[in-house]
């Protein structure tokens, strides 16, 4: 049951308007979490600047991937199936790979270092152990790159509790839902 309507164009805010209809025209439409997220322009801009900064962070394969295992967490439904569709159509990860994902594993031995650290940074709110830095550390992350992946576990949580509190309608094709993989 969704609990806030999207906002149809001309509901809109003016400060929200030109991020939304930049993703309108990047995705080629606009999907329901952002035109509910748009009722807030500070909240909206600043999730969408942090988006846009950590686009560059890491590859694609790996950012979907953190995305999946996030969102896997968090029993965020919607979010999974966005990053479902994103992963396969965008980031081109095999089925296999995006259940893995999931899980907080990949078949890339590097890639699965960084999804193994994001499960363990949202698992223990951040309370890693050494060993923990030191694996990512070990399959060739820089500090910096460390420091990326919890910047994309902090993006991707923002958005899954915003989907889980408000509920929108989904409109990415379905996926198991969360916890039955």
């Amino acid at each position: 049951m969704t609990r806030t309507t999207p906002l149809a164009p001309e509901q809109v805010p003016a400060e929200s308007k030109p991020t939304l209809d930049a993703f309108t025209r990047n995705l080629g439409f606009t999907p329901n979490m952002m035109a509910a997220f748009a009722q807030s322009p500070i909240a909206f801009n600043a999730w969408a600047t942090l988006l846009g900064a950590l686009s560059k962070a890491l590859d694609v394969k790996t950012r979907d991937s953190i995305g999946l295992a996030v969102s896997e967490v968090n029993g965020c439904d919607y979010c999974l199936t966005v990053h479902s569709y994103t992963a396969q159509h965008m980031a081109k990860l095999p089925a296999d790979d995006i259940i893995l994902a999931r899980k907080g594993q990949a078949s890339d031995p590097k890639r699965d270092a960084a999804l193994r650290f994001a499960r363990k940074v949202i698992e223990t709110r951040g309370k890693v152990d050494d060993a923990d830095l030191s694996a990512v550390r070990d399959a060739g992350y820089t500090d910096a790159n460390v420091m990326e992946i919890v910047a994309l576990v902090a993006m991707y949580s923002l958005t899954n509790f915003f989907n889980n509190v408000f509920d929108p309608e989904k409109d990415f094709p379905a996926v198991a839902p969360a916890g039955s993989i």
